[in-house]
């Protein structure tokens, strides 16, 4: 991350990045396919927490409480990571690659909590339209918050940005 910020995405090579780690080029490779899974490695884990968050919703509680439970829970991961999120953030922000990489790595995540919901019963297209608003609630908190410099609670803004989402739709 030293390396990103100092020297840019682009300009960082691999070899600099093994150095500063104390590694080899064949043990970075042994960990990440190339260097950009260095800034998506937690991926899987945030996509296993969104999921059994879902999963783990009592019954009866509506999709969008579901999704807006495991969004709150991740928030609160990624509060306690606040410095190394935001750094994260904005090296993605500052490169087109890692953007259109951390598009992917989103749509990924609706899908997965699309899936979620399909497993709790929600037809279609309501568990795939909840998933993506969901996602698109949480990318417009997550920017805020690493955009801010005051000390904000991520997921208090993910849920007055689920509020406004709501309050939009209910025509207020």
């Amino acid at each position: 991350m030293e390396l990103y910020s100092e020297r840019g995405f682009a300009q960082t090579t691999v070899a600099e990045i093994a150095a500063r780690a104390g590694l080899t080029e064949r043990t970075f490779f042994r960990h990440f396919a190339d260097k950009r899974e260095v800034l998506f490695a937690g991926a899987r884990s945030l996509q296993e927490l969104l999921v059994s968050s879902v999963a783990s919703a009592p019954d009866s509680v509506a999709p969008i409480d579901a999704i807006a439970g495991a969004l709150a829970a991740a928030g609160a991961v990624l509060q306690e990571r606040g410095e190394y999120a935001k750094q994260r953030q904005a090296i993605i922000a500052a490169n087109t690659e890692l953007q259109e990489r951390e598009l992917i790595k989103l749509a990924s995540l609706a899908s997965a909590l699309a899936e979620a919901l399909r497993e709790r019963g929600v037809k279609e297209p309501a568990a795939s339209l909840t998933a993506e608003a969901g996602i698109a609630v949480f990318k417009i908190a997550f920017e805020r918050w690493a955009a801010e410099t005051d000390k904000q609670d991520l997921p208090r803004l993910i849920r007055d940005s689920l509020e406004e989402l709501r309050a939009v739709t209910a025509g207020h």
